[in-house]
């Protein structure tokens, strides 16, 4: 999903609980990452790997300034042979200390050793923040945690697009008078496609 699809879905849920929710916990990833500097984990459950957030968080990164948003996605099948960034495996959570963030994502319950090792991660000092089911061991460890119940309007895909979107933000958008829907578009497409500031 682009940037602009993004805007025009944050315009279709303006008034729904749906966008405060999602700026709400892409603070709390940004400002863990950001206040702590330690790095961010990304990990999914064995049948769903979170690539697709992965490769928007990198992006994000890069177009906010802001590298410490960009992941290392921990996998649950990661193989020597993997190129570097894709060889990470779940041995990778053992080693988390304070100062890092864990983002879990699970579009249903965890599996128990994937919450023992996040249970694992938390005590060692790590912020873990949860994005998927509301109910469970996993939401009741997590400092922060974003539900997205089984049959909500937004599928967990759509809600980590509206994520990583908000997570790149540089500063949250401030209120503004009555304007046109296409002026609004117009200028958030501007804004998106502007290069990255310059780092010297």
């Amino acid at each position: 999903m682009d940037a602009v699809r993004v805007a025009l879905l944050r315009e279709v849920l303006a008034g729904t609980e749906w966008l405060g929710a999602t700026r709400r916990f892409a603070g709390a990833l940004r400002g863990s990452v950001v206040s702590h500097g330690g790095g961010l984990l990304l990990v999914g459950t064995p049948e769903y790997e979170p690539w697709h957030l992965a490769a928007h968080l990198v992006d994000e990164a890069a177009w906010s300034g802001t590298p410490e948003l960009a992941p290392t996605l921990v996998r649950h099948d990661a193989r020597p042979s993997d190129p570097a960034h894709l060889a990470v495996g779940l041995g990778r959570l053992e080693a988390a200390r304070r100062g890092e963030t864990l983002l879990v994502v699970a579009p249903t319950t965890p599996c128990a050793p994937l919450v023992e090792r996040v249970s694992d991660a938390r005590r060692a000092g790590a912020t873990v923040l949860s994005l998927g089911p509301g109910q469970g061991e996993l939401p009741s460890m997590a400092h922060e945690v974003l539900a997205v119940p089984d049959g909500s309007e937004l599928d967990l895909d759509t809600v980590q697009h509206l994520v990583s979107a908000a997570a790149g933000e540089n500063a949250l958008p401030t209120p503004r008078g009555r304007r046109r829907f296409r002026d609004r578009v117009a200028r958030l497409a501007e804004h998106l496609t502007a290069p990255p500031p310059a780092r010297w």
